[in-house]
């Protein structure tokens, strides 16, 4: 009997969401993303300590900053020797609303995993779905630096990275399933939001359609899920990347998992055309109290996790 897992294969690339190279190894995923809470969690580990060790000894003069996306391409590269396509590398979250300030860090993340020997083509830089991050993007993608917009949690978002041509959003799941409950309080009812039901995989599905109808080559790739039901909802996504525990529970369950999203019947829908310019992002993000709350906190977890790197860093150093 074929496991779910397989059978997700069939129609959905499968990614890893981990840093940790045994389960990239044991799970066998297409591609592998990373953000701070995971390379934070993967040095803790001993093949994690050993990378951050090497970095620093080889590299002892440099600057904190260039230390961490040392650190962070050293994983990707090793990522890169376990999976046949691509890794995605987060670009400093405290750099979230300076434009300039991501374009130049990708550049450099860009740079190092060229002088490891490996194409861009391999490599997607994740850069958090606000504007001024978004515009970053624009520039990047010009120049041929393939962009992961990431802390995405609505339509506005999505639309405006379909404007700048960015190669792939990675619009969340669990955070907006997460915010849903929390608002509802002793009024949640868990089965009646399961499924094709949770607010999490609403909004990615309402992305899909869009983007769908209106012929965006832009991939997405759900992302930040809680249970398989939702994975399962979205079957047929371009992109799941999925937690290392999700990952053995589907491929330890049997069993068929039928697309739920398919070209066809999205293009079938009333999407209605929206625009993307810098009022109606800024307008319509405002109006979202979920999207405007889940990206200010997924940016403030990030940043405080990057701190924490840095502290590992210079601890390192001795």
């Amino acid at each position: 009997m074929t496991s779910q897992l397989d059978s997700l294969r069939q129609t959905t690339t499968v990614v890893a969401d981990t840093g940790d190279l045994e389960a990239i190894r044991l799970h066998r995923p297409t591609d592998a993303t990373t953000n701070p809470s995971l390379i934070l969690k993967a040095v803790q580990q001993e093949a994690g300590g050993a990378l951050l060790a090497r970095v620093v000894r080889e590299h002892a003069d440099a600057p904190t900053a260039e230390l961490l996306d040392r650190l962070l391409v050293a994983f990707g590269v090793e990522i890169l020797k376990l999976v046949p396509g691509r890794v995605s590398t987060e670009v400093d979250a405290r750099l979230s609303f300076d434009t300039r300030g991501n374009v130049e860090r990708a550049r450099g993340i860009i740079s190092l995993y060229e002088q490891a020997g490996i194409g861009r083509e391999r490599v997607l830089v994740k850069i958090a779905s606000t504007w001024e991050g978004i515009q970053a993007a624009r520039i990047l993608q010009a120049e041929g630096i393939r962009c992961n917009m990431t802390l995405l949690f609505s339509l506005c978002q999505a639309v405006a990275c379909a404007d700048a041509r960015v190669q792939l959003i990675s619009p969340f799941v669990g955070r907006i399933y997460d915010w849903h409950k929390k608002q509802a309080g002793k009024d949640w009812d868990e089965a009646a939001q399961a499924g094709a039901n949770d607010p999490g995989v609403q909004s990615v599905a309402g992305i899909y359609r869009y983007y769908k109808k209106f012929g965006i080559p832009t991939e997405i790739m759900g992302a930040s899920f809680r249970n398989v039901g939702q994975i399962r909802a979205l079957a047929g996504c371009d992109l799941l990347t999925i937690s290392p525990e999700l990952l053995q529970q589907l491929s330890q369950a049997e069993g068929e998992v039928p697309p739920q999203l398919t070209p066809e019947a999205a293009r079938q829908s009333e999407a209605q055309h929206m625009p993307a310019d810098e009022a109606s992002f800024r307008f319509r993000l405002n109006e979202d109290a979920m999207a405007t709350e889940k990206l200010a906190e997924g940016i403030r977890v990030f940043c405080a996790d990057a701190v924490k790197l840095d502290g590992l860093i210079e601890a390192a150093r001795g």
